[in-house]
């Protein structure tokens, strides 16, 4: 029997929630959830949010461990903003297929195919393509930093090309798109999500830009998910279609529970194809076990770790507007 991977009967009969609590408090540990995730590790956690957002507020905190429950591209990010705490991730399996598409071998020839381009980065994307990157942007601060490059300056976007074409539709710009997806976002049925709009007629749709185009098309709001929460506070009406991974609809019900929010079906029909299978495997049993152990434990060579972070900080100055691109030096991509 395998305890680590919460199979067999060693938590039996354990009061999980109790003991998560126990070991945050004895381990000086924070908990993050992102809004992805299972609503009893967003209930326990003590922050729930955007990964950028998490990662920043656990390096604000005086704790020494940082329990990520999110993937793996998450921790890391949090491992580069506080390389002193130790970051656990309850389970190492949980990756992104938006990560999985950029392999970092690959994303460096890529540049190298287009030597005057920038690379302007997804968040979703491993600490080594950070490291080969030279803004990281998320989905909240992606046109902002965009508008800040010149329009003749070539530009590496990915490794999300749904995003992308968002943006290059959006704000007119020509950019060279890796061709990654976001395997949640892409199973979303146009077909379905128009029946959806027949049956609830004054129901305005809100999606995340990793949607594809048929689907942003048919939204009445396109952002982060923290930009469709907030959304969801003022839109018209009561009853709100959600394009995005449906997790998010617990925090949604919590905060508004005299509204209505219906996930958006995918091709079968329903919701399930929707939810995010890298997310879903972390659990309360894996959470406890990581906080028990300190394991699994993300950690990053440190050469790497700040050529990402250089990346990181690039995109906060930019989004802040304290510095603009032209005070930043594209990354030399180098080596066979």
């Amino acid at each position: 029997m395998d305890a680590r991977n919460g199979i067999g009967g060693s938590l039996t009969g354990l009061d999980l929630r109790a003991e998560i609590d126990r070991l945050r408090k004895e381990r000086n540990a924070v908990i993050l959830a992102h809004y992805y995730q299972k609503p009893e590790l967003q209930d326990i956690a003590d922050f729930v949010g955007d990964s950028l957002d998490l990662s920043r507020k656990a390096a604000a905190t005086d704790a020494d461990v940082i329990a990520f429950c999110g993937v793996r591209f998450m921790a890391e990010t949090a491992k580069i903003l506080s390389p002193d705490k130790i970051v656990v991730l309850p389970d190492m399996d949980a990756g992104c297929s938006l990560e999985d598409s950029c392999p970092p071998d690959e994303f460096a020839a890529f540049r190298k195919q287009h030597p005057d381009a920038i690379a302007l980065t997804y968040i979703n994307c491993s600490a080594a393509v950070k490291a080969l990157s030279d803004v990281i942007v998320t989905s909240s601060s992606a046109e902002k930093i965009l508008s800040q490059i010149p329009a003749d300056q070539p530009i590496i976007f990915g490794p999300d090309r749904n995003l992308g074409g968002y943006l290059a539709r959006k704000t007119g710009r020509d950019l060279i798109l890796w061709p990654g997806v976001c395997i949640v976002h892409e199973a979303f049925s146009e077909t379905e999500l128009l029946k959806l709009r027949a049956e609830y007629p004054d129901a305005p749709i809100a999606a995340h830009p990793e949607c594809p185009a048929v689907i942003l098309d048919h939204a009445d709001y396109v952002g982060s998910t923290s930009g469709i929460l907030a959304y969801a506070k003022d839109m018209p009406g009561d009853t709100l279609i959600v394009a995005t991974e449906p997790h998010i609809i617990h925090q949604m019900e919590k905060a508004f529970p005299n509204k209505t929010f219906i996930g958006a079906p995918g091709a079968d029909g329903n919701c399930n194809c929707n939810i995010c299978p890298y997310m879903a495997l972390n659990t309360m049993e894996k959470l406890y076990i990581a906080l028990r152990d300190l394991e699994p434990r993300i950690e990053i060579e440190e050469g790497l770790r700040l050529q990402a972070r250089k990346s990181l900080d690039a995109m906060l100055a930019m989004a802040s507007g304290s510095v603009g691109m032209g005070d930043l030096g594209p990354v030399k991509v180098t080596g066979d």
